[in-house]
């Protein structure tokens, strides 16, 4: 299995999670906050989300010819 078609699975830093969805790390840790996304605490400071969570937040926008 390449790269390209492998299941995003694991878990990620909060930079990492902000580059992926092309937002900022205090928008990461906003949804955290907000209960949107799961915060996992590795160690006293380190801070990781889950890839799949990431992939769950985002929704398609319905188009005009889609009128459900």
């Amino acid at each position: 299995m390449s790269a390209t078609t492998a299941p995003r699975t694991g878990y990620v830093t909060i930079a990492e999670a902000a580059d992926y969805l092309a937002v900022t790390p205090r928008t990461i840790r906003n949804l955290i906050a907000r209960g949107d996304l799961t915060g996992y605490r590795l160690g006293a400071r380190a801070i990781r989300v889950d890839r799949a969570e990431l992939d769950a937040l985002l929704t398609p926008i319905p188009t005009a010819g889609d009128r459900r």
